[in-house]
């Protein structure tokens, strides 16, 4: 068995919407060179992947067939983007081949869930996916089609009864829940800015799943300003419980780091340190409570120099089970690209200095403290109907 199946081909950089755009693929580029660097894409038991373009069978699992054809027809004539599909917009503009360019994503992350789910892997990481916001027939915040939608679909289709889904995108996974709302099947969990100040502008605790899957999607509206200590008492008072009680056969998660303290696009204020903290967690969720399955994908993160490269460089690294140091020296040759490549300094360490140390919900609720009423205010929506107690457990 391989220890990780893992996605990247310079190919995977055609997914561009120009360099005005904050999704700017050089961040996948960084942060390949940066694995490498560190010795992890070539290190024992990984495997690196590339794939071609989805089938239209496969982007119809999710994907209505007209937004398909949409999309088909705005990849050759750009000028004929559709608004009604989302096509077209500041946060999704048309480009050539942009139809091959995120069907290859889809096929990427279908290609790595099944490659854990058969057991040729242990884990599975494709860094450029994580497209949670597009929509079953609308494109949405920079993302086209839904890879993880995609991905767990085809999980589901070769047998997984129960699927966990665990996003901690600064930004509310709202396509993927979407796509699952109803299928008591899938569990989404989702980590993220409070609607009310950050796009997409949903993800309440009131939002608890459809009538025949009430309880199974699960949202965490953290304040502006959460930083490391917060942040992480949230997600161990939330995460850790559902997936015990859920007991899923395979743990698909979503890394976009955005919710970094540097990211431009948000307000969230953590460290790669808390960040590769809730890795490393999710880690140790998969083998306690899904086992050992877990595909991992990339998502938003806006900061291509000094976070998105160090996360999910350590993101590769966990689930290769070769973790790196926090104190790691940042490789002179990868510091000397970045400075070439881009006209700025790199980050001179594998970490930010962070203290990661949080407390836990066993020592009891704070009312006067506005992430334990949010974290509260989720647990009173979710946990009674997976026999939890809000309070306590």
């Amino acid at each position: 068995m391989e220890a990780l199946r893992l996605v990247w081909d310079e190919a995977f950089t055609a997914y561009d919407f120009g360099v005005e755009h904050p999704m700017a693929p050089i961040r996948l580029e960084l942060t390949a060179r940066l694995a490498d660097a560190l010795g992890l894409l070539d290190a024992a038991g990984v495997h690196v992947v590339s794939a071609e373009p989805a089938s239209d069978e496969l982007l119809l699992t999710v994907h209505a067939a007209d937004y398909v054809e949409a999309v088909r027809r705005a990849s050759t004539r750009p000028t004929l983007g559709d608004l009604k599909y989302g096509l077209g917009s500041s946060d999704v503009p048309t480009f050539p081949g942009m139809h091959e360019a995120s069907a290859r994503i889809c096929a990427a992350s279908r290609e790595v869930a099944l490659a854990v789910w058969s057991g040729q892997a242990e884990h599975g990481v494709n860094f450029v996916g994580g497209m949670h916001h597009a929509m079953p027939a609308a494109a949405s915040g920079f993302c086209v089609y839904n890879d993880v939608g995609v991905a767990i679909h085809a999980l589901l289709e070769a047998g997984a009864k129960r699927v966990a889904y665990v996003d901690v995108d600064v930004h509310h996974g709202d396509g993927v829940e979407k796509m699952f709302w109803d299928d008591p099947r899938v569990l989404t969990i989702s980590l993220h800015e409070n609607g009310r100040v950050l796009f997409p502008g949903t993800g309440f605790p009131e939002e608890i799943g459809g009538p025949a899957a009430e309880g199974e999607a699960v949202n965490v509206a953290l304040p502006p300003g959460t930083s490391d200590a917060g942040w992480l008492r949230a997600f161990h008072a939330v995460v850790p419980p559902l997936l015990q009680a859920f007991e899923p056969d395979v743990l698909v998660t979503q890394q976009g780091c955005d919710s970094h303290v540097l990211d431009p696009l948000a307000h969230l204020a953590l460290s790669v340190d808390a960040q590769r903290a809730s890795y490393e967690a999710l880690h140790d969720f998969a083998h306690r409570f899904a086992h050992g399955r877990w595909v991992a994908f990339g998502g938003g993160g806006y900061e291509v120099v000094d976070v998105v490269p160090r996360a999910w460089s350590h993101l590769i690294g966990i689930a290769a089970h070769r973790p790196v140091p926090p104190g790691t020296d940042v490789p002179a040759a990868w510091r000397e690209y970045v400075s070439a490549r881009c006209g700025r300094p790199a980050p001179q360490r594998m970490t930010d200095g962070a203290n990661t140390d949080y407390r836990s919900w066993a020592t009891g609720y704070d009312p006067a403290d506005a992430i334990d009423r949010v974290v509260l205010a989720t647990r009173k929506a979710i946990f009674p109907l997976h026999g939890l107690d809000p309070y306590f457990d």
